[in-house]
């Protein structure tokens, strides 16, 4: 399908794989939390650069879209979470992603992925 306009009248390469979606935001959670313990003080900070992290990767991508990312960290301990989002848009060309990063013993994060074409 080279050249050709798929959904949308994106090209193939144009739109979003959802597995490079994954691997880029484990990468910016691995990145920032990596093996830290859990520290209240630092939650606000870890995750501002969490999403900013995301963003600037999704950024580099250079594809026809919008971006949202929402991330939420929260200390391992027992508890359990649930989280749920919904959007109206296109099926064909937009999408959403959550990854939940569990790699760290003493917290998880959670992270959200939007992207809507332009």
């Amino acid at each position: 399908m080279d050249g050709e306009l798929g959904p949308g009248g994106l090209t193939e390469e144009q739109l979003v794989d959802s597995d490079e979606i994954e691997q880029l935001v484990n990468e910016a959670v691995t990145s920032v939390v990596g093996e830290n313990v859990f520290n209240h003080a630092k939650v606000n900070v870890w995750t501002g650069n969490v999403v900013e992290g995301c963003l600037k990767r999704l950024a580099s991508l250079t594809k026809p879209f919008k971006y949202v990312v929402t991330a939420n960290i929260m200390q391992r301990c027992g508890a359990g979470v649930h989280t749920a989002s919904t959007c109206w848009w296109d099926a064909e060309t937009d999408g959403k992603l959550c990854v939940t990063y569990d790699r760290n013993q003493t917290m998880y994060v959670i992270v959200a992925v939007f992207w809507v074409a332009i």
